[in-house]
């Protein structure tokens, strides 16, 4: 049985991460599920107060703006935050605490520090800092339980 305590450094893409192991994750809050598969707010701002799904599923295949979120998730935050978004060693699920829409984009541009936990800020990164409502739609699919594990099929419009 490990006993130590200790935060590791580790280093991914030239940021230095600090990790604590035996941090403790908070309970998911009650995200209030649905019983319709198929949401859509398609012209929420990625700067205003926006509430409700963020993704559409119909017939098991979601909307362009979930399948973008996936795509984006996985190559950038699934390093992190494990595969489908259900964690791992260093960082917590975001499928079982995905954070309301407001205090995810904070997240998300600006980082966080958590204890010995930091995640930088991807507000500058062309790949993520213009699709986080993109990455929330599939994030949000997958912790409501209406997106499976793996790649999602593409509705065709």
């Amino acid at each position: 049985m490990l006993t130590r305590k200790k935060p590791y450094n580790l280093v991914f893409a030239g940021a230095i991460v600090i990790v604590n192991l035996w941090s403790h994750v908070p309970a998911a809050k009650d995200l209030g599920k649905e019983g319709d598969l198929a949401f859509r707010i398609g012209t929420a701002s990625q700067d205003g107060p926006v509430t409700g799904k963020f993704y559409e599923i119909t017939d098991g295949k979601v909307d362009a703006r979930t399948y973008n979120g996936f795509r984006r998730y996985h190559a950038g935050c699934n390093h992190c935050h494990g595969p489908d978004g259900r964690g791992s060693m260093f960082a917590p699920s975001l499928v079982e605490s995905l954070p309301g829409v407001e205090t995810f984009r904070h997240i998300v541009r600006d980082g966080q520090i958590n204890g010995t936990s930091v995640m930088k800020g991807f507000a500058d990164d062309p790949n993520i800092g213009p699709y986080v409502d993109d990455i929330y739609a599939y994030l949000q699919a997958r912790a409501d339980g209406a997106l499976g594990l793996g790649r999602p099929t593409r509705l065709e419009r």
